[in-house]
């Protein structure tokens, strides 16, 4: 349901918002200012390999209260964190700015921010408002057109202000670059902890920035290859009960858990389609492993491949038409793609080595993947039809991509070796964008394996 507000507003206020209602944030969001498409040129073309980060100023959103104060300074931390993560941006030190958050109420004084070398500005404002609800207004300004670029105001209860700063980070990041953001998402990984012959594995899961972070399985029993659904409210993964592999959905708004079922054999790594009705995975039977998929309504189970060899780590394209999935099949372990009914089933990857965890980009263009090849293990991308590869990182042991809802960056997990005594073994989490030159480490409370990248929150 969305509502027009009708309020009265003093010139160089805040426009009226729209009312969006969201499962747990009350939204209001309205464009403030038109900006022609004449005056609109500051951009980042992302399509163009290495960028330079464009230099941006955010300052402290000031709040009418002094808790308002606080929660306005970190939510310009968790803006300015997020874009600089995305390596498009380098947000400038804020002791370095001439006018003070307080005087851009007003308007920006364009000079003093063109002599900082600004090109971009953000700042805004936090109200709390009588019924108890928070207000966050922010403005986007291109500072050598002097014009502002886009601006929004949104209503929600004072707790959901990091996320609020996350949906004003994707809308700083479309407005410049043209792409859709990835910040307000959400990470499922395994935490792992404990020497690496008795290694504990429990699931977890945080924000994109680690914020949030929490523990959803207690480490009794192993858990293994999470993934969310595509409305990112449910997660598929394997875990072994008394030494057998079951296949759970796991609600995270719930906490509640269901089996889909007990297989005989070996299951591995659960994967939903991208409408949510089915799962699709590998079972071993009799020394064989193929794929199938499980209806979720039903619980129908229909096999896809069928042959002497091992097939798994199965994906779906992002419109459902297509799988992707490896296989030894050929003697070697590569790629290869079949009609999602199992038809026409042929191989793309033909490089040198081998090719395991096969990812689609949600955009549909490409294929992740992880490449041995000598003692080194690499995340690359190739196109749908395994031309154009490229690889991104290496390193000891760097496996099991997943992308972003965007299909700019990926996430991954890297290992190190331990000594003969078994120490020193460490395994994190790392991004890296398609360029190959932005790789972060993503910070864990302990180490992490098998990440999974939620879509954007509905």
């Amino acid at each position: 349901m969305i509502t027009r507000l009708a309020t009265s507003m003093r010139p160089a206020a805040f426009a009226p918002a729209l009312t969006l209602t969201l499962i747990a944030l009350l939204v209001v969001s309205a464009t403030l200012a038109k900006v022609s498409p004449a005056h609109a040129q500051l951009r980042i073309d992302i399509t163009q390999g290495r960028v330079d980060p464009l230099p941006i100023a955010i300052a402290d959103f000031i709040g009418s209260t002094s808790e308002g104060d606080r929660i306005g300074r970190e939510m310009a931390q968790v803006i300015s964190g997020n874009l600089a993560r995305s390596g498009l941006f380098a947000p400038i030190d804020k002791k370095a700015f001439i006018q003070t958050a307080a005087q851009l109420k007003a308007r920006p004084r364009f000079g003093d921010w063109r002599l900082i070398n600004a090109q971009a500005l953000v700042h805004g404002a936090t109200q709390v408002q009588a019924d108890g609800r928070l207000r966050v207004e922010f403005r986007l300004w291109d500072v050598f057109a002097e014009q502002q670029m886009v601006g929004h105001a949104y209503f929600t209860v004072p707790a959901n202000w990091r996320r609020v700063a996350h949906i004003i980070s994707d809308v700083i990041y479309k407005r410049i670059t043209g792409e859709d953001g990835y910040f307000d998402t959400r990470l499922v990984y395994i935490a792992e902890s404990g020497p690496p012959d008795r290694r504990q594995k429990r699931l977890a899961i945080m924000d994109q920035d680690g914020a949030n972070h929490r523990f959803l399985t207690d480490g009794k029993t192993l858990v293994l290859t999470p993934r969310f659904s595509p409305t990112s409210q449910e997660i598929t993964y394997l875990a072994y009960y008394n030494d057998k592999p079951r296949v759970y959905i796991f609600n995270i708004d719930t906490g509640q858990q269901e089996v889909l079922g007990d297989f005989p054999g070996m299951s591995f790594a659960p994967r939903f389609s991208p409408d949510g009705n089915k799962v699709i995975m590998s079972m071993a039977k009799n020394g064989i492993t193929d794929i199938y998929t499980m209806d979720l309504a039903t619980r129908t189970i229909r096999r896809l491949t069928d042959s002497p060899s091992i097939d798994t780590s199965a994906t779906f394209a992002p419109d459902g038409s297509q799988v992707v999935f490896n296989s030894d099949r050929g003697g070697r372990q590569q790629l290869y793609v079949m009609g999602s009914d199992g038809s026409n089933v042929h191989r793309i990857s033909f490089g040198k080595g081998r090719y395991a965890t096969p990812v689609w980009s949600p955009r549909g263009d490409l294929i992740a993947f992880t490449k041995i090849l000598g003692r080194e293990f690499y995340i690359g991308v190739m196109r749908t039809d395994g031309s154009g590869e490229r690889l991104l990182t290496k390193g000891f042991l760097v496996e099991a991509p997943t992308w972003a809802p965007n299909g700019r960056v990926l996430i991954y997990f890297k290992q190190t070796p331990s000594d003969k005594q078994g120490r020193g073994h460490t395994s994190k989490l790392y991004s890296i964008d398609l360029t190959g030159y932005n790789e972060r480490e993503i910070v864990t409370p302990l180490d992490a394996s098998d990440p999974a990248w939620s879509p954007l929150i509905p």
